[in-house]
């Protein structure tokens, strides 16, 4: 009997109590509108309800801040908050996604000003907290040493958020043991629900995942249970929010009302209303009613599809590297399974129309796009399933050196997107050394991420850069806590330095700097930036 998943399945679990025993595996795909999180539960997936304000049951927790009286509130609290006058934070993601994001990183609701890390983690304490209490998970926590909790991040995410979120996470109590990829996950949903679209002939799969605020797709090679990402791109300001705020723009210039002229209230409802319009969309609607200061607007669809058709060719175009040739209008596909459709945006007609239109009939969209990721993420988690994944670091990685005597400064690129990371069952990625004696008496390192390295060797795409490592190479200095104040100088002749460079299965890059002459050595987990 096949295994099921998402809502059907998610009825069917309410109708019974589960064993206290039950060991919890939880994936959690933490959204930029929206937060979702499955079960294992003996090879089905369900997702687990939350209850709004009314009392109603929804497969998803709004990813909502909002700041009152009492102090922060989140989830459908927020939203009903907001409709009272509270200021409202949506779309926290999206500042997480910065390459200059720090854990310090400022965020202002209303008059107050609060730290991404510190709203993240009170975020997510909420979802806990309603867990908690959710009869589903039979007063299991998530918290407990026995709960297998994995989570995901979009593909392109820089080191700062990827270890912002696996910290908030474990603040929060989450017993967190392994981190994804956002479209690595999906693909466990893809061979799960579609198997039989996987052959010898055919062993590959494109996930083109559009979700709230981000765009990420992956290109996953299936070999039985073994997945493995041959290579990954991404945006982090492209998604469904983008879509809510161009039908917005397009209700005010029907309704010839400038955006100026809006309270923060009725700009809250008016992204609410085009959000939930364009979520009702379907093939063949023909128009969208708006409600702006009591006055019906109507927006032809087609207006809607010409305006967005500009953000889908561009998660088009990102996507283009994955699957090689493009320019002559026909790509070569002989061994795509199928192009898989997930993430809440990738449900707007004009997506499935426009991929179809490039790629034919082996587009298939997830029958729950929204809750796709995390049905894939705990499917990972799952201790009974076989499913193992090898990824790649999506993202490139490098140090600035001093070249010619300090003349100029060239980049030393240690690491690219075609990077393999470490494996869950703990099998090394690519492992990156460097060996040269040591010249001054510090060694400074000016590590960056970017969005890729070219055939050159060049970075590429904006750069994000680390807070300087610092190393002694003079060992005098070994005790001096404040190496950024010692005066940097030529040693006559310094000791051999080894730099070793590994990425774990959460994408983390880490760095250990020896010091070969007696094996004196530091490891550092890069994710924290200057800002």
């Amino acid at each position: 009997m096949a295994a099921r998943s998402g809502s059907n399945s998610t009825r069917q679990t309410r109708k019974r109590r589960r064993a206290p025993s039950a060991p919890l595996d939880l994936g959690i795909d933490l959204g930029t509108t929206r937060t979702v999180v499955a079960r294992a539960d003996r090879g089905n997936y369900p997702v687990i309800g939350f209850t709004d304000t009314e009392g109603d049951i929804h497969e998803f927790f709004p990813s909502l801040t909002a700041l009152t009286a009492d102090g922060l509130v989140h989830g459908f609290e927020a939203r009903a908050a907001a409709r009272r006058g509270a200021p409202l934070l949506r779309s926290l993601k999206r500042v997480l996604s910065s390459p200059t994001v720090t854990a310090q990183t400022p965020v202002r609701i209303g008059d107050a000003t609060f730290t991404v890390f510190e709203l993240l983690t009170d975020y997510l304490a909420t979802v806990r907290s309603q867990l908690l209490t959710s009869y589903e998970l039979d007063g299991a926590d998530p918290a407990g040493e026995d709960a297998n909790i994995v989570v995901a991040v979009p593909a392109h995410a820089y080191g700062a958020q990827r270890l912002i979120t696996l910290d908030a996470f474990r603040e929060a109590g989450f017993h967190v043991t392994a981190m994804l990829n956002e479209p690595s996950a999906a693909g466990f949903e893809y061979t799960h629900r579609k198997s039989a679209t996987v052959s010898s002939r055919r062993t590959r799969v494109l996930v083109y995942d559009l979700g709230g605020g981000t765009f990420d797709t992956s290109l996953v090679d299936v070999r039985g249970q073994l997945h493995e990402v041959l290579a990954s791109r991404g945006a982090g300001d492209l998604g469904g929010d983008d879509l809510d705020l161009l039908l917005a723009q397009l209700s005010l210039q029907c309704g010839g009302v400038a955006e100026e002229e809006l309270t923060t209230r009725e700009l809250d409802d008016l992204l609410d209303q085009c959000r939930d319009a364009k979520e009702a969309m379907a093939p063949q609607t023909r128009r969208l009613v708006i409600t702006l200061r009591g006055r019906d607007l109507v927006l032809p669809a087609a207006d809607f599809y010409a305006a967005a058709t500009p953000l889908i060719q561009r998660s088009l175009d990102t996507m283009a590297p994955l699957i090689g040739r493009l320019d002559d209008g026909g790509p070569d596909l002989a061994d795509i399974a199928g192009i898989y459709l997930v993430g809440g945006a990738s449900a707007f007609p004009l997506v499935p129309r426009l991929l179809r239109e490039r790629f034919g009939r082996r587009v298939h969209r997830s029958p729950y796009p929204g809750a796709s990721t995390a049905i894939g993420l705990a499917i990972a988690a799952d201790r009974t399933a076989t499913v193992a994944l090898t990824d790649r670091l999506s993202r490139g990685f490098g140090v600035f050196r001093e070249a010619d005597g300090g003349a100029r400064t060239v980049f030393d690129a240690l690491l690219t997107q075609e990077s393999v990371q470490e494996r869950a069952d703990g099998a090394s990625g690519t492992v990156i050394t460097r060996r040269y004696p040591a010249v001054h008496n510090v060694g400074r390192y000016r590590f960056v991420e970017c969005a890729g390295v070219d055939e050159a060797g060049e970075p590429r795409g904006q750069l994000a850069p680390y807070e300087d490592v610092l190393f002694p190479f003079d060992r005098g200095l070994r005790d001096v806590d404040e190496l950024k104040t010692v005066p940097v100088h030529r040693l006559g002749g310094g000791p051999l330095i080894e730099e070793r460079y590994d990425i774990d299965g959460a994408g983390l890059i880490h760095v250990t700097l020896t010091d070969l002459s007696d094996g004196y050595s530091r490891t550092y987990v890069l994710g924290r930036r200057t800002a």
